[in-house]
């Protein structure tokens, strides 16, 4: 999960700033289209592509549309709000995990879980900060965003365990390419520097890594242990939105953020108690 989210902020970043130039449509056909013919190789080397059909399970396309979707309005917020704030605001995402879990897969959450998902959304709150000038209808959509992101990680435990990690990932990239052609088509086409191309193809390897780590993760442990850890991803996007945007969190920023690390670290130290 800590190699899925450096490598998804990373791609958020690149995406952030060819979005300055290009729709968002076309920029997701082009990195998709790399990203597709790179997961593919990389599934011939692991032995997967005999289990090709395995890409057409309902759960692994219920998933994928859940992941396209999720995408679409992300990058609406990505492109309107500093980078920042749209992870602190994505970071909410192992909190909506936990209660989903609770609701679905029947996971115990008891209360001392309870107080530290309250402090996670305090710590969102504080890092987003409602009523000021940075808080605006894209904050609100990167919270819908988040919100179908959870359902998506739900999703990946209904996947059957014999399906590959990989083919999940392209899976995934597929359909958010179909979605994003689709798009395209009626935005049209923008002419694109050799810069554009190689921030993307950048993009589409930090990309596919993150499809695959964080299934990975997901399929192979309880999901309110290991979601906290998506945190790290909030320090390299505070990190990369200051030295690349000029984005400095203010005191409340900080203290939302060490509130957010602190409750998922709770979180982890909670579960393994319980299992003791």
């Amino acid at each position: 999960m800590v190699l899925g989210m450096s490598a998804f902020i990373g791609n958020d970043a690149m995406i952030k700033a060819v979005g300055e130039r290009l729709p968002a449509a076309q920029m997701l056909v082009v990195r998709g289209v790399m990203a597709i013919l790179l997961i593919v190789l990389v599934a011939r080397q692991l032995g997967a592509l005999p289990r090709i059909r395995d890409v057409l399970d309902r759960w692994v396309l219920l998933r994928a549309s859940f992941e396209g979707l999720g995408t679409f309005l992300y990058l609406a917020a990505l492109f309107n709000l500093p980078l920042g704030n749209v992870t602190a605001i994505n970071q909410s995402s192992p909190l909506f995990v936990a209660v989903l879990a609770m609701l679905f897969l029947k996971e115990r959450v008891g209360t001392a879980r309870w107080l530290a998902i309250g402090a996670g959304f305090t710590g969102v709150l504080l890092v987003i900060q409602p009523g000021l000038a940075g808080f605006n209808a894209y904050a609100w959509l990167c919270l819908v965003a988040t919100l179908i992101y959870a359902f998506r990680d739900l999703l990946t435990r209904k996947v059957p365990p014999a399906t590959p990690s990989i083919l999940i990932t392209l899976a995934t990239a597929g359909v958010v390419w179909l979605m994003a052609g689709g798009v395209l088509i009626v935005q049209g086409w923008t002419p694109m520097q050799p810069r554009d191309v190689g921030l993307l193809a950048i993009a589409s390897v930090l990309l596919s890594t993150g499809y695959y780590a964080s299934i990975a993760a997901m399929r192979h442990a309880e999901l309110s242990v290991v979601a906290p850890f998506r945190y790290v991803g909030l320090l390299w996007a505070v990190l990369l939105g200051w030295v690349v945007w000029g984005d400095v969190p203010n005191a409340l920023a900080w203290a939302g953020i060490a509130l957010l690390i602190a409750a998922g670290l709770a979180m982890i130290r909670q579960q393994r108690a319980g299992r003791r």
